[in-house]
């Protein structure tokens, strides 16, 4: 827990420049925000991710509102998407003001159509209804969704297909394959390489894949022993005659 901590705090893919402007006091300078938000989009670029240095961002338009650019707050809730279950969209959206929309924008700000559809999605996930995730993420509702920012985000599906994966290592040790496929959004051929690559076993006669031993998903016996001197028997036993 204590690793997965530290690589949240600080990943390993973070420049120099960036640790020192997410952990001193440049980072409520506004004239590091673009540094900042060029770093956002190689983080989506590259399938890098890096928590803080984007809450970095959304910290500045807070303080700096002539600042806020709404495609790079879609693009920061996107990435959260693909650590979730961690909190890391709420962390995000509890630093969003409710700011009026700005008649004077020559383009109507995007995010109070995309928010709900993003929320939607976020909570699919963290509720483990994965067919819905993706029944609504390929519906025509998403549609500017996916053609604005998705198709420019490297390996989104993918990153979401991680997260179905970890949930899936940890609920269970065997699952059909049917079921699996819906989950993954993934069918035939594409479906077929996803489990060759992890290197999970699919028996085709039975139709069921049988996910590896991980500390989540076995069940073992824990032993609880406690140590209770004679001294302190004597006072329970005296508390609970008084109590009657």
């Amino acid at each position: 827990m204590a690793s997965a901590t530290s690589a949240w705090l600080s990943p390993p893919t973070r420049t120099e420049v960036i640790e020192n402007l997410v952990s001193g006091v440049d980072r409520y300078n506004p004239s590091n925000v673009s540094i900042l938000e060029d770093y956002l989009y190689h983080q989506i670029r590259s399938q890098e991710y890096d928590c803080l240095a984007n809450l970095a961002i959304l910290k500045l338009y807070q303080f700096n509102p002539d600042l806020y650019n709404a495609d790079v707050v879609v693009n920061i809730l996107l990435k959260s998407l693909s650590v979730s279950p961690h909190p890391d969209f709420h962390l995000a959206l509890a630093l969003l003001d409710d700011r009026p929309p700005n008649a004077n924008a020559e383009e109507p700000d995007p995010l109070p159509t995309l928010l709900p559809q993003l929320t939607q999605l976020e909570t699919f996930l963290k509720q483990c209804r994965f067919p819905a995730f993706w029944e609504y993420y390929r519906s025509d509702e998403l549609e500017a969704l996916r053609e604005n920012y998705t198709v420019e985000f490297v390996g989104f599906e993918d990153a979401i297909r991680e997260v179905v994966l970890r949930a899936v290592k940890a609920a269970f040790k065997r699952i059909s394959s049917a079921r699996l496929s819906l989950y993954l959004d993934l069918e035939g051929a594409d479906y077929e390489a996803f489990l060759s690559k992890l290197g999970w076993q699919h028996d085709a006669t039975t139709g069921v894949v049988t996910i590896p031993v991980n500390p989540d998903n076995q069940i073992s016996s824990t032993v609880v022993q406690e140590d209770i001197k004679l001294p302190q028997l004597t006072k329970i036993i005296a508390h609970a005659a008084t109590a009657h």
